[in-house]
């Protein structure tokens, strides 16, 4: 999954108004931002499969550190607190938290089996990404109710608030259609940097929460 991670973030700023639109991004797809640095490590491992399932190539498996459920767990809890500590908003440190949580969530439906609970366990996945007309109606469906929240909880202040979160909405719905429908990467390494590029993501929900209330 993808956009609907966004969703997610989305549909979160009227429970933590407080908490910038980047913050949001970063916690839902924080696990997703970490994968990549593991993978050069050789620390998580991920191999090409085209056919494996309809929406994407990729082979997940080894990744207990970024995916694992309790791992997942861990990273929640660590953000959670250094919001509480940065920002003293409870309420917000337990949206960011639940937000790093999300991400397993939706993932485990959308994954084939390969979600392990904890390092070395049973692995776990509902499939979703066989269907590729099922996986378009989940996400795009969680990624417009999101959005649909997060614009009836802030207003835009200047030109800038409208115009760059209706460019994000339009690159994100582009990169979506592309990993969908466009050529599969060609190696791992390609899969990391793509996976890094997704720190701009966040970045520019940060210059798009300055410019809305």
């Amino acid at each position: 999954m993808f956009i609907g991670h966004f969703g997610v973030a989305f549909a979160a700023k009227p429970l933590a108004q407080q908490a910038s639109l980047g913050t949001l991004f970063l916690a839902a797809q924080f696990i997703d931002l970490l994968w990549p640095t593991l993978l050069l490590l050789g620390v998580e491992r991920v191999r090409m499969a085209p056919g494996i399932t309809t929406v994407t190539p990729l082979d997940f498996e080894h990744y207990p550190v970024s995916h694992s459920l309790v791992a997942v767990a861990g990273w929640a809890l660590l953000l959670g607190v250094a919001y509480a500590v940065s920002r003293r908003s409870l309420r917000g440190a337990l949206v960011v938290g639940a937000l790093v949580v999300s991400h397993w969530v939706l993932d485990l439906v959308v994954h084939r089996p390969d979600l392990p609970l904890y390092p070395g366990s049973a692995r776990y996945g509902f499939g979703l990404w066989q269907s590729l007309p099922w996986t378009l109606a989940v996400e795009l469906a969680i990624f417009a109710g999101g959005l649909w929240l997060y614009l009836r909880a802030t207003r835009a202040i200047d030109a800038t608030g409208k115009w760059a979160l209706w460019a994000l909405i339009a690159f994100l719905l582009l990169i979506y259609l592309g990993n969908l429908f466009g050529p599969p990467p060609e190696n791992v390494m390609q899969v990391a940097v793509a996976g890094h590029a997704q720190w701009l993501l966040v970045l520019w929900g940060y210059w798009i929460d300055r410019h809305r209330r």
